[in-house]
């Protein structure tokens, strides 16, 4: 969908006319609306055919309402056959909303649907009393950001037999050359080389190969250094400790934490920040077979710490330890440390389906990382370490096991884990992001499809942004 921002003096064609209203006394139509029990809440929406108005509900004047409204609206304006739409902003603060809102919420997934929807060439007016370029450059960059997310959502939707490691690396490629972003892609006899056992362990029964990713964003007015890891398990049949039927369906979207990365670092170069960013990356497939990982294997990983296997299917973290070890030897001086992973489900359990939880070691940094998520419209919360749910992950034969002895505060537990892969100089630098819950939701929420969501990425550009 095309975006225009078009100031009021100017005379548009007729078109759609979208009406954001929080209360139904001050419409014109509110007789009409009151017949249709049209209510000002949110994804509230009625369509005037006669009057040629869409009125959609909100119930607050903040980033999330106002997207959630715009999403709404348009989700019903792509249902008409009518090419053009307007809505009229008297506050532009909240332009992004309004822009973010209309390009998530009407986003969809239709690549393996037999018949194709026809293309429409649909058009969103936002008309404001002046158009300057700081308004323009707001347009610009929530375009930005809406697409690097939707390019997320198409990756993490991606069937698995379609896209498994050396399909990732190809993608990473891709947006490096769109970019013009250094990349670099190793394979197994890299992580063999160079001690990488307990990722190259957890690939090892696939058919396909794993492979590490490394993008480099390196603008010339750096202000910071910003390592982003991101687990990309493009599919987890949980290994020899084998998923339940039910619990496998959802598995192709294990990846999102690296599709994130890639989308993350994709945004910020086109956006130009000030800020050199590695996105690392670690593709692999957790599958069965003869040469398959096991529980009590112990692996050695790439720091020289052992690790116990308890649970084969506790695989995400033993690929983003090897990453973590990765960025810190090959990059250095690091400012932060980010990783993203879809990592328990014992975080969607204690937060639920559409909350990030954010672990680490600094106090400061994890509420600055709360509230830039909650800014940028992402929900989010912090989650503590404790001493006591740190002795649960003691192994009696390794350094540690990879899951804990106790059933409870796994999500705790899952980051505890990788914090014995941080280096001390860099505890402080360090953020874990669960997006275990909104990274992939089977149903349609706010301006979220059913499915993968983008989740990560507009919480950290905000991040990014204001660090």
């Amino acid at each position: 969908m095309k975006i225009n921002l078009v100031e009021k003096s100017k005379k548009l064609k007729s078109s759609v006319e979208i009406i954001v209203l929080n209360d139904i006394e001050k419409s014109k139509d509110k007789k009409v609306l009151k017949t249709l029990n049209f209510e000002p809440k949110d994804e509230s929406v009625a369509f005037l055919v006669e009057s040629n108005k869409i009125y959609v509900g909100c119930e607050n004047k903040d980033y999330d309402s106002v997207a959630i409204a715009t999403a709404t609206a348009i989700k019903k304006f792509t249902s008409t056959t009518t090419k053009t739409a307007k809505i009229t902003l008297d506050d532009t603060k909240l332009l992004n909303a309004v822009v973010e809102g209309a390009l998530l919420g009407s986003y969809s997934f239709t690549t393996y649907k037999s018949e194709q929807p026809k293309s429409k060439k649909q058009e969103l007016n936002i008309v404001v009393e002046k158009v300057t370029n700081e308004l323009e450059k707001v347009v610009e960059n929530s375009i930005i950001i809406s697409d690097s997310v939707n390019k997320v959502r198409d990756m993490v939707n991606t069937a698995p037999a379609d896209f498994y490691p050396e399909v990732m690396a190809k993608k990473a490629k891709e947006i490096a050359s769109e970019t013009e972003l250094e990349c670099k892609i190793f394979d197994e006899k890299y992580l063999e080389k160079n001690g990488m056992n307990a990722m190259l362990s957890v690939g090892r029964a696939s058919v396909h190969e794993s492979k590490l990713i490394h993008l480099s964003y390196k603008p010339k007015d750096a202000k910071k250094k910003i390592v982003l890891v991101g687990k990309g398990l493009t599919y987890d049949a949980g290994g020899l400790s084998l998923k339940p039927a039910d619990y496998m369906t959802t598995m192709k979207s294990d990846k999102s934490g690296g599709c994130a990365v890639l989308g993350i670092v994709n945004a910020a170069s086109l956006l130009n920040l000030p800020i050199e960013i590695h996105a690392i990356v670690g593709a692999v497939e957790n599958m069965i077979g003869g040469n398959a990982y096991k529980p009590d294997d112990v692996l050695t990983a790439r720091n020289g710490k052992t690790i116990e296997v308890k649970n084969t299917d506790a695989e995400g973290r033993l690929v983003l330890a090897d990453c973590l070890c990765y960025a810190q030897d090959e990059i250095k001086d690091i400012d932060y440390i980010f990783d993203y992973a879809t990592l328990t489900g014992a975080c969607v359990v204690g937060v639920g389906e559409y909350t990030t939880g954010i672990m680490g070691n600094c106090e400061k940094l994890k509420r600055k990382a709360v509230s830039n998520a909650l800014t940028s419209g992402e929900y989010a919360t912090s989650l503590d370490f404790n001493r006591f749910l740190k002795k649960t992950l003691k192994s009696e034969v390794a350094d540690i096991n990879n899951i804990a002895s106790t059933r409870y505060g796994g999500a705790i537990t899952a980051g505890i884990f990788l914090d014995h892969f941080i280096k001390e100089e860099n505890k402080d630098k360090w953020l874990h992001f669960d997006i275990a819950g909104p990274a992939y939701v089977e149903k349609a929420w706010g301006y979220n499809p059913f499915g993968a969501s983008g989740a990560g990425v507009r919480m950290t550009l905000e991040l990014l942004k204001n660090l």
